[in-house]
């Protein structure tokens, strides 16, 4: 039985032993306290029966939203070798993507993945439908490229919706005048 529940700074150095373990993409202590601090709503860890944490998600809010949205991001995902494909990052992922919307009203959630990672690119497409928004060439140390990938809030989906429905009324304006000009 594994448990979700928000991250404290007791886990921090867990967080990041989960993260050393898993990824090649690490993050300095400082960075993890940041998030911690800014955006505790966000941090999320998967304990089991024993308190052991065995994932986490960091995840922020995007601090310039004066041409964008208030969105999310994640930061980093991860879970142990020997807890994996048990729905953990999913549960994780959707944990935070609540608290975006909901606390900080965030538009949609954005993050990056390895193209080679082909695992955790099925869970964010076909799992937790994220859709690719481009591709961003080198941006890993290692020089990989990485998909850069959104999910839409119901708040962003209003928002196109109604947007789209502005640009429909102002194209018929625009015909209107046009039939009272000629």
């Amino acid at each position: 039985m594994v448990n979700i529940r928000m991250a404290t700074v007791n886990d921090l150095m867990e967080m990041q032993m989960t993260n050393l373990w898993c990824l090649p993409e690490n993050y300095q202590m400082k960075y993890y306290f940041y998030h911690l601090l800014s955006w505790p709503q966000l941090l999320w860890v998967a304990e089991d029966h024993s308190g052991k944490i065995v994932g986490y998600v960091l995840a922020k809010m995007e601090e310039d939203t004066s041409t964008e949205p208030p969105h999310g991001h994640i930061t980093s995902l991860s879970v142990l070798r020997t807890h994996r494909k048990r729905g953990i990052a999913t549960a994780l992922m959707r944990r935070s993507q609540l608290e975006m919307e909901m606390v900080f009203g965030a538009h949609y959630v954005s993050l990056h993945v390895r193209r080679s990672n082909r695992a955790a690119f099925r869970l964010y497409s076909q799992t937790l439908k994220y859709a690719i928004n481009g591709v961003e060439k080198g941006y890993y140390a290692d020089g990989e490229d990485a998909y850069d990938m959104r999910c839409t809030f119901a708040i962003g989906r209003k928002n196109e919706e109604g947007h789209e429905q502005e640009q429909e009324v102002d194209t018929l304006t625009d015909g209107v005048k046009a039939l009272e000009v000629s």
